[in-house]
């Protein structure tokens, strides 16, 4: 599959490049970031894949949260991937900013108009990491997972659909229940149908109910002060409650600070150093 190289940057003796190319998934071209750290231009490398949150592209996350350095110290490929399919001329997709274009859910739609191309959940957890092992210097056997609100919900319901896939899950501010909020419901009563009991297998509380694979450290930073926390979009305590039930370990910190709109990316650039740790200890062990 050709890669076409969009930019390439000098960081922190790495590089951050930004490739596109076709998607067989999503039937369109996409996107993504990814920033290959020092140790990749001599030996294969652990590969931490970002996936970002409503009406973002792949640039929010490489350009805003100043995750490089901590990347290249720890030796770490960091990919971010676009948020949904672009350009694909259906009708409605650009009309909300909740709901279409820069809002895929990271599910793979079953309802007319979206099922052809609204396939992220297929497009990360198989496609792209085809395209990145073929291509760049990776370990494919070392590969972990994290994100934001809807990409927070993204990264949960991948490593837990997927047990022994990814070696680490984080999230900031994940949308953890779905089926309970209004994004949710709008989202995937509009990509998988009206039937409410196809939702919950994209619903991390759901899917950690019946979780029974290996050990799965979960890390979650929440500001205090996010706007959509108070408004119950979010819903982390069902999260937790569910993962404690099940005995599932889960590091939840309400942090003293905001995670919404624009500011979203000053919260993540706080923390992301404790994020990149995390899967660093499992990555690299």
């Amino acid at each position: 599959m050709a890669l076409k190289q969009v930019s390439s940057n000098k960081c922190f003796e790495g590089f951050q490049k930004v490739f596109e190319h076709d998607s067989a998934e999503l039937k369109c071209k996409m996107k993504f970031g990814i920033y290959l750290p020092p140790k990749a231009e001599t030996g294969k490398c652990p590969v931490l894949y970002w996936l970002s949150g409503l009406t973002c592209t792949e640039q929010n996350f490489i350009t805003k949260a100043g995750f490089q350095q901590a990347a290249a110290e720890h030796g770490l490929i960091v990919v971010a991937p676009d948020t949904s399919p672009r350009g694909c001329n259906i009708e409605g997709e650009d009309e909300s900013w909740d709901f279409g274009t820069g809002a895929g859910f990271y599910v793979d739609a079953t309802e007319d108009p979206w099922k052809t191309n609204y396939r992220m959940y297929s497009y990360v957890k198989d496609e792209l990491p085809k395209l990145i092992n073929a291509n760049f210097p990776t370990d494919p056997e070392r590969m972990s997972i994290f994100g934001h609100s809807m990409g927070g919900h993204g990264a949960l319901i991948l490593a837990l659909k997927n047990p022994g896939k990814y070696k680490s899950v984080s999230a900031f501010a994940p949308i953890c229940n779905p089926i309970q909020c209004q994004w949710g419901k709008k989202a995937l009563g509009g990509y998988l149908g009206p039937d409410a009991s196809k939702w919950e297998a994209y619903d991390a509380t759901q899917l950690v109910k019946s979780y029974s694979g290996s050990r799965l450290d979960i890390l979650i930073d929440q500001g205090k002060d996010d706007q959509f926390l108070s408004a119950g979009q979010l819903l982390p305590d069902n999260f937790i409650a569910a993962c404690t039930e099940q005995k599932i370990p889960v590091v939840f910190r309400l942090q003293q600070a905001s995670c919404f709109c624009s500011p979203c990316y000053f919260f993540i650039a706080s923390f992301i150093n404790d994020h990149i740790k995390h899967h660093a200890k499992y990555l690299n062990a």
